[in-house]
């Protein structure tokens, strides 16, 4: 069997509407924003599982950051929200010939290029979804389809249970798959501390970037 080729989906909406639970500066949301996305493309970029990643916004300062890790790059006008962004890049990777996608949110910064593999180590099918959901069991931190148009993604409230549903309704197997590096996002400040704590890198990078 030859190997499947895999693509990350990473949306992002612009920095100076993001993460408004923070309740920092706008200066401030967007130097944590950024040192997130980087984080995550980083790690993407290092996994030998995919192939090619996606990123899907309209903020400049995002698709610069891409630019950095050799990612595609479609720009979005976010009016119709993260679904239509990810259903932008299903459309250019469903031409491109790819067997699978993984979508994941920016805001996942301790994920690292094992936490994708062990992913993937759950034994997927030819109509499957993989859903691994936030640490507060209130989102979806990962989401893997196989075909990737076996189903639409659906991130409103509780949308990892929305999308393992989806999947049901589809004819496709779903899994619940709990990876705690990626379970873990930042949507408040709660969130933020708990990542700052650690002895890592990107939590070094976190507290420098709240610095005045």
């Amino acid at each position: 069997m030859s190997k499947l080729r895999i693509g990350a989906i990473v949306p992002v909406k612009t920095f100076s509407r993001a993460k408004t639970r923070l309740n920092l500066s706008p200066e401030k949301t967007e130097r944590v924003c950024s040192t997130m996305l980087e984080s995550v493309l980083s790690t993407l970029s290092q996994s030998e599982v995919i192939e090619k990643t996606v990123i899907v916004s309209k903020d400049e300062t995002a698709l610069g950051i891409g630019k950095k890790f050799g990612v595609i790059e479609i720009y979005d006008h976010e009016e119709l929200g993260v679904n239509n962004a990810v259903k932008l890049a299903d459309n250019y990777l469903l031409k491109e010939n790819f067997d699978s996608t993984i979508v994941f949110p920016q805001d996942i910064p301790m994920i690292q290029p094992e936490d994708i593999q062990a992913l993937l180590n759950s034994k997927i099918h030819n109509k499957h979804v993989l859903v691994v959901p936030s640490r507060k069991f209130d989102g979806t931190n990962a989401l893997l389809r196989m075909p990737l148009d076996v189903m639409e993604t659906h991130y409103d409230e509780d949308s990892y249970k929305i999308h393992l549903d989806t999947a049901e309704k589809r004819g496709a197997e779903s899994t619940l798959v709990l990876i705690r590096r990626i379970m873990l996002d930042v949507d408040d400040q709660s969130d933020l501390n708990l990542i700052m704590s650690y002895d890592l890198p990107v939590s070094k990078y976190l507290r420098k970037s709240l610095e005045s």
